[in-house]
């Protein structure tokens, strides 16, 4: 620790890291790495395959490809960083890439609680209320969904990364984590973050109790609704997609609101880090599967364009 401290300057901090340097470490970060690629190749090909296809223009896909942008975002704001200090054995990170990486860190989290609460309201819409689904969810509603999500959640980071970074931190400035965040950072202050603390809940209840509420209240009208269907076919798919839509849900804001509603007291650096790599990690990858891929219009679209792109080479 004390050899770090030596050799970066006042206002730097140092990032622990996930891994020791141990050839165990080397595996789960081969691991990562790949996760990290899939993710981006995925989430890019969704984009790609919205933006290029007819079919996919409504407004369910349209706030898919915003998931997609936001998971790109998210998962390159940490992953690459870790990478390089794992491979460099450097774990500096000045203050300013730190303030960067927690206001840009907020901002995706926070837009994504938002975004999915939207999806599942137009799911919710598509199934239970088919006919008046053009016109509760039309291009206008979802352009206002997509960019109410991003706005509030760059405001709300705003306001969290500048009173966040204007705590004192008088000691040891490392910090226990494998990137810049909140609870982490808190610890090392040596002033009484009771007051943002209190704040940090009462942000954390409308990004993450409202949202998730809505989500659960919506698939439980869309399961009734389901339950009601004559078609044994379409009640097995409504309840697989569901299913899975639920899981990535659970993975995602279950441990974000462990760790972001608990006092600073109760945290530990290893549970923190193994709750972060759900939401920071694992989830931007099973989103496409999970929302996109499985859908048989983005199947249809994708076969579509892979035998588009390949009568162009030949003629």
């Amino acid at each position: 620790m004390m050899g770090y401290d030596n050799h970066t300057s006042s206002s730097d901090f140092i990032l622990l890291g996930l891994f020791s340097s141990s050839q165990t470490s080397l595996i789960f970060l081969s691991f990562i790495v790949i996760i990290f690629i899939i993710t981006i190749t995925e989430n890019t090909m969704m984009i790609i395959l919205i933006h290029k296809e007819s079919r996919l223009h409504t407004p369910m896909y349209f706030l898919l490809s915003h998931l997609s942008f936001m998971d790109i975002l998210h998962t390159s704001n940490i992953v690459p960083k870790m990478i390089t200090d794992f491979l460099s054995g450097s774990k500096t990170i000045s203050f300013a890439a730190c303030g960067f990486q927690i206001f840009l860190s907020l901002t995706l989290l926070g837009g994504e609680c938002l975004l999915l609460a939207a999806m599942s309201y137009d799911r919710y819409v598509a199934i239970c209320h088919p006919l008046r689904y053009p016109i509760l969810m039309n291009d206008c509603v979802s352009v206002l969904m997509a960019g109410g999500a991003w706005f509030i959640g760059i405001m709300n980071s705003i306001v969290h990364t500048a009173y966040a970074l204007h705590f004192p931190f008088c000691g040891s400035r490392a910090i226990d984590h494998f990137f810049c965040e909140v609870p982490a950072m808190l610890v090392l202050s040596c002033v009484d973050t009771t007051r943002y603390e209190r704040a940090a809940y009462a942000s954390g209840i409308i990004f993450l109790f409202i949202p998730s509420s809505l989500i659960f209240a919506s698939y439980a009208q869309i399961l009734f609704t389901v339950l009601q269907m004559k078609s044994k076919e379409a009640r097995k798919k409504s309840f697989s997609t569901c299913f899975f839509h639920m899981i990535v849900v659970i993975m995602y804001y279950g441990p974000f609101i462990f760790t972001y509603m608990r006092p600073k007291k109760y945290h530990t650096p290893g549970q923190d880090k193994l709750l972060a790599i759900f939401y920071t990690i694992l989830t931007p990858s099973f989103n496409p599967i999970i929302y996109s891929i499985r859908n048989k219009d983005v199947l249809i679209a994708m076969k579509n364009m892979l035998r588009s792109n390949f009568l162009h080479k030949i003629l």
